[in-house]
């Protein structure tokens, strides 16, 4: 049975996706060895994965809550839209998904002029909505309520009209093998569309989707022209990489580089 703590790190898990060993210590005035070894029993019971000073929530099928997404690795995701956005000149046509690693490209896009957009994104939509040197095209189909995406067959439809420079698309796993991985069918036949009509695909991710897995395979990283990440913990994964001549790009070692 589950002892009434490990209940509340469940449900501090749901609410944020992620938990740290010293926040918990400190939230339920135990050591951080209490914890881990709560922790480990959980992990046990496939209930959360393990990661470097905490852990997540473990599930194959079921996405984290948009608000969790938004939070975690805030920071990293704020920087990897500011890299992406620096590949991105004016004047130019993009696609953007469904994701909040989109939707911080979306924000560091904002003072391009002449771009035009097309989305299956509403947060996207709304937020370059009061940007008039923006054109905002948004994608018809099924409102997916918990996040605001568009989904379905007339988002697929849609898409299928465009020919763009780029698209900007995340993911929510990325397996060792190379597979960029979702939990909804129907988004990722949207995604795939987006990905076959653009000149330049841009796979923007953050280093936490190396930790996670999901049902639903989106493509491969061959596919993509360039990967924007934090940083890459896979060496597996930076060799595919190479070997397909996809361009990764760390935000981590450009931040290095500088200081240096």
């Amino acid at each position: 049975m589950l002892i009434e703590r490990h209940n509340s790190i469940l449900e501090l898990a749901r609410q944020m996706g992620r938990v740290n060993v010293d926040d918990l210590a400190r939230r339920f005035d135990v050591s951080p060895q209490t914890i881990r070894k709560d922790l480990n029993e959980l992990c046990e019971r496939r209930l959360l994965a393990r990661t470097h000073g905490g852990a997540l929530l473990s599930s194959g099928i079921e996405n984290v809550g948009y608000e969790a997404r938004r939070i975690i690795s805030s920071k990293e995701k704020a920087d990897i839209g500011e890299s992406v956005a620096a590949l991105i000149p004016d004047n130019a046509s993009i696609f953007i998904n469904i994701g909040t690693t989109t939707e911080a490209v979306a924000q560091a896009l904002l003072q391009h002029r002449g771009l035009m957009v097309i989305t299956n994104n509403l947060n996207v939509a709304s937020l370059m909505r009061g940007y008039t040197q923006i054109e905002v095209v948004v994608a018809g189909g099924v409102l997916r309520h918990s996040d605001g995406g568009i989904v379905g067959e007339a988002a697929v439809d849609f898409m299928r009209q465009f020919k763009v420079d780029f698209a900007i698309v995340g993911t929510s796993a990325l397996d060792a093998d190379g597979s960029l991985l979702d939990y909804d069918y129907r988004e990722v036949k949207v995604t795939k569309t987006i990905m076959e009509n653009a000149r330049h695909v841009i796979l923007a991710a953050d280093s936490t989707k190396f930790e996670r897995t999901a049902p639903v395979r989106v493509a491969h990283l061959s596919q993509v022209s360039t990967f924007v990440t934090d940083r890459c913990p896979s060496a597996g994964f930076a060799r595919i990489a190479a070997d397909a001549g996809v361009t990764v790009i760390e935000t981590e070692q450009q931040e290095t580089d500088l200081t240096d």
